[in-house]
């Protein structure tokens, strides 16, 4: 189907569904039950810039830059970007060890529920078959189309699976390359690797100019209806610049064509989105490396990455560890949200020993206390003590907290609260839950403790429940499952 049909198509779809292109019949879209349930997902960023691994993902952009590191480090290494532009790393992005069934057991290991890979990130370049690009996994590079290998394998396994778009700001990503003799020239057409290869906005207003053309806003759109078609994934996310004023209107196609189709074909979807890229109550926020201080009476998400440096694999990745990880999964859970991890498959499609660590040790933290966080619901406060948390996207950092900081989730009649630090004198104070606590007003019937065998002593009196164990020692979370009525 050539992308006028497509365009058609889309047109005929949301005029025969319930949801039309407009925010008033788009704002009220239900949070899928699984999504809310569900808690912890596993995000992907692998493509050819996981070939060259340098600094990060945005490596197509920056090599264009002239002097910066990545722009040298590309002459250094590879010569000239005429005669070897990024381009040329697509037949050297193999995948030769992907195996999508070995991906999908590490990320159920880790305790995740849902996977989401990127499809298509600023590169241009496709992870999977497309009748509207040559410039895709399948036809080039490994030859295999890598995200309906990952959905195969995500069914098998029972893990929900949604895919990424990034495609809409390949706008602008390729066009410094303009600026200097490289293998970005004019004339540039539709369908070419680096086209359009525009100017890069310099600042805010440019949310509100007259960019892009219709005719790669028309692209973009069969791009990503093309992704519902062909995978029908529970939830995609959207990188930003969806917000800027000219992709609204194809913004609202896309969302009416999304769920009309889900309709169709019986499946609950929804879509993440940044910096107010959507009205209101069509989506779930999402903060990118960052989080909220206070809990939300609205469920949202976080998406970080193992590493802090970048969201693809590079050489010099620096690691998070697990703990670190972990409590950021507590607090955000405890907030009413949910966490999204992303790793960074190496160009032969292995995963790290950095990352298979990092998600084995969330995995067997969450066999034990995973019923505090799945199928959880948030409690009247999220939790208390005397750490606080920087509010906001790119915030994220390594915090130091103290045997006070508690998280609380509620699960059925169990209230769970969960120790970021535990002490090592095993003596737990949670003010909360005293008797003048303005918080609490029920009844306490029992408390015990997850994955230990010892039962804790506790006493509630007007200033806090206090509990104590003897032998409980965790570098840890621990966590403790409160019997209230």
């Amino acid at each position: 189907m050539d992308k006028k049909d497509y365009l058609k198509k889309i047109d005929e779809t949301i005029r025969n569904g319930k949801y039309k292109d407009n925010w008033d019949s788009l704002k009220n879209i239900p949070v899928p039950s699984w999504y809310k349930n569900s808690k912890f997902g596993i995000f992907i960023h692998y493509g050819v810039y996981s070939v060259p691994a340098y600094n990060n993902e945005w490596y197509p952009r920056n090599m264009y830059i002239e002097d910066s590191d990545e722009y040298n480090h590309h002459i250094e290494t590879y010569g000239n970007h005429k005669d070897f532009g990024y381009k040329d790393f697509i037949p050297l992005f193999r995948a030769e060890n992907f195996n999508a069934d070995e991906w999908i057991d590490i990320f159920k290991s880790s305790g995740a529920k849902y996977v989401i890979p990127v499809a298509e990130h600023h590169d241009g370049f496709q992870m999977y078959k497309s009748e509207f690009s040559k410039f895709n996994a399948f036809d080039m590079g490994p030859k295999k189309d890598i995200i309906a290998s990952l959905k195969e394998s995500s069914e098998k396994s029972g893990i929900k699976f949604g895919v990424s778009s990034h495609r809409i700001e390949h706008w602008f990503f390729m066009g410094h390359g303009k600026e200097f003799d490289s293998d970005v020239k004019e004339p540039l057409y539709e369908g070419d690797f680096y086209w359009p290869a525009m100017e890069e906005p310099k600042d805010h207003r440019d949310l509100y100019s007259s960019i892009p053309s219709k005719e790669f806003l028309e692209d973009w759109l069969v791009r990503c209806c093309e992704i519902v078609d062909k995978f029908m994934p529970s939830i995609i996310y959207f990188d930003w610049w969806i917000q800027i004023a000219t992709a609204k209107p194809y913004l609202k196609k896309f969302l009416a064509y999304y769920f009309n189709r889900a309709n169709e074909c019986g499946f609950d979807g929804i879509i993440s989105y940044k910096n107010d890229g959507l009205v209101f109550g069509s989506g779930i926020v999402d903060m990118e490396r960052g989080q909220f201080k206070d809990a939300k009476h609205y469920f949202w998400q976080s998406d970080t990455s193992t590493a802090r440096n970048s969201w693809c694999y590079t050489k010099n990745n620096i690691y998070k560890n697990s703990n670190e990880i972990l409590i950021n999964l507590i607090d955000i859970v405890s907030k009413n949200g949910c966490m999204l991890l992303n790793v960074g498959p190496k160009s032969d499609g292995t995963i790290t020993d950095e990352d298979k660590k990092i998600l084995s040790e969330i995995g067997e933290w969450l066999k034990i206390n995973g019923e505090a966080i799945y199928d959880s619901t948030p409690f009247r406060v999220y939790g208390e003590g005397p750490t606080e948390i920087s509010e906001g996207f790119f915030t994220e950092s390594e915090v130091n907290y103290t045997h006070e900081d508690i998280r609380f989730t509620q699960n059925g009649s169990n209230l769970y609260a969960i120790v970021l630090n535990y002490p090592l004198d095993g003596n737990v104070k949670i003010k909360s839950l005293s008797f003048k606590s303005h918080d609490f007003h029920g009844l306490i019937k029992d408390v015990e403790v997850l994955g230990f065998e010892e039962k804790p002593v506790f006493e509630r009196d007007d200033e806090c429940l206090n509990i104590t164990t003897k032998d409980v020692k965790s570098k840890k979370p621990v966590v403790f499952k409160i019997k209230i009525d």
